[in-house]
């Protein structure tokens, strides 16, 4: 069977919405994407958990936990709903072994659970920041990733052109996390952690076509063993 991954989404006013490159760059690596609910029930969490080999935590506005400083006009609030709820689903399948991507804001909340710190905003806390957001007219940089790291392990890769869509960044890693991938100013663009079953990006990979389909391929990968060692 291929693995299942579970999506959480956007929610605003009360509806959930999921842009359908992160289905597509699920299904394109052999998975079944699975679209989790927006809850605060445990045992929704709990009961659905078992349908999910994996996890993907997309994109999203802002996160508040750990920031070092105030968070811009020109960035969205996030709902008190998602935060909890992605909290949860993050807690559930990090708790039990299961492998998460975090994506954007999704890597943001992976570091700010493990204590880490975030920039409110980057551009007027990160001592020479480049523009990071295409609201403030920014397009594309590089990065370069770590060669010691599993991302470039994955990519096959020294350096990787990336779209640039965040107004927030992460100020310090979170306990057990390595940084895998920065931008030219510094700003961290990747993170992993030591059990090899979580890892985030700052930039947006189901944006990015066959370049970036590899982070999906391990996420199933990661998926498979977790989900085989628990069945032995």
């Amino acid at each position: 069977m291929p693995p299942h991954i579970g999506l959480t989404t956007s929610y605003t006013d009360g509806t959930q919405r999921l842009d359908r490159r992160y289905v597509t760059a699920i299904e394109g690596a052999g998975g079944v994407p699975i679209v989790l609910p927006t809850t605060t029930s445990a045992r929704t969490v709990e009961r659905l958990l078992g349908q999910i080999d994996g996890l993907v935590v997309p994109g999203g506005p802002a996160v508040s936990e750990g920031c070092t400083g105030d968070l811009p006009e020109d960035l969205d609030r996030l709902d008190s709903l998602r935060a909890d709820s992605d909290r949860r689903w993050i807690e559930a399948c990090w708790q039990s072994g299961r492998p998460i991507l975090g994506i954007c804001y999704g890597m943001q909340r992976l570091n700010a659970l493990a204590g880490g710190t975030i920039y409110g905003d980057v551009e007027a806390e990160h001592d020479g920041a480049q523009t990071h957001s295409q609201k403030r007219g920014a397009t594309t940089h590089p990065v370069a990733l770590q060669p010691s790291s599993r991302l470039r392990r994955w990519l096959d890769t020294d350096t990787l052109t990336v779209n640039t869509r965040h107004l927030q960044a992460i100020a310090t890693v979170g306990t057990g996390f390595s940084v895998a991938a920065t931008a030219p100013d510094g700003v961290i663009e990747a993170i992993e952690h030591e059990n090899g079953r979580l890892f985030g990006v700052q930039f947006h990979p189901e944006r990015m076509g066959s370049v970036t389909q590899p982070l999906f391929h391990a996420l199933l990968e990661q998926a498979e063993k977790t989900s085989a060692a628990a069945s032995a």
